[in-house]
């Protein structure tokens, strides 16, 4: 089962304006029930198919990259912020940038990897990649996506 984050840890700052949906710490694990938590959560926020069914995609993805590429796990938070369903996946690992996203479908440019983070950019109406602070020293990196509800 996944645990709720201890009172006063909070990843999403108190004066961020927004509605906390759900917030998570998950490991490879936890990954399905993850998704499946998501896909709730945007189902009673009101966001319909298909466009569900791709955020929901694209947050998998990003979190299945910071396991796969960033220490094994990461913390998720979810929120309703004006019309828009935003979710924020931390890690701990090396951090990078956006520039590291291919702008063509990986694979036509001769990346080799990367259409995780390129699919998740191409669905979403807010995408941005940002440093963070990681629990060992490490940068890690913070993947904001947001579609909006309507």
């Amino acid at each position: 089962m996944l645990n709720p984050e201890p009172a006063g840890q909070a990843e999403v700052p108190a004066q961020e304006p927004g509605r906390r949906l759900l917030q998570r710490r998950f490991t490879a694990r936890l990954l399905p029930q993850l998704r499946l938590l998501v896909e709730e959560c945007a189902a009673r926020e009101g966001l319909c198919e298909p466009r569900r069914g791709e955020f929901v995609l694209a947050v998998d993805e990003i979190a299945g990259n910071a396991v796969e590429h960033a220490g094994g796990s990461g913390r998720l938070v979810l929120r309703r912020v004006g019309d828009e369903l935003e979710c924020r996946i931390t890690d701990a690992g090396p951090g990078f940038s956006e520039a590291v996203i291919p702008e063509l479908l990986p694979g036509l440019d001769g990346a080799p990897k990367g259409r995780g983070l390129w699919l998740a950019r191409l669905v979403a109406d807010r995408f941005a990649v940002s440093e963070g602070t990681g629990a060992s020293g490490a940068a890690g990196a913070v993947v904001t996506v947001a579609v909006r509800l309507r």
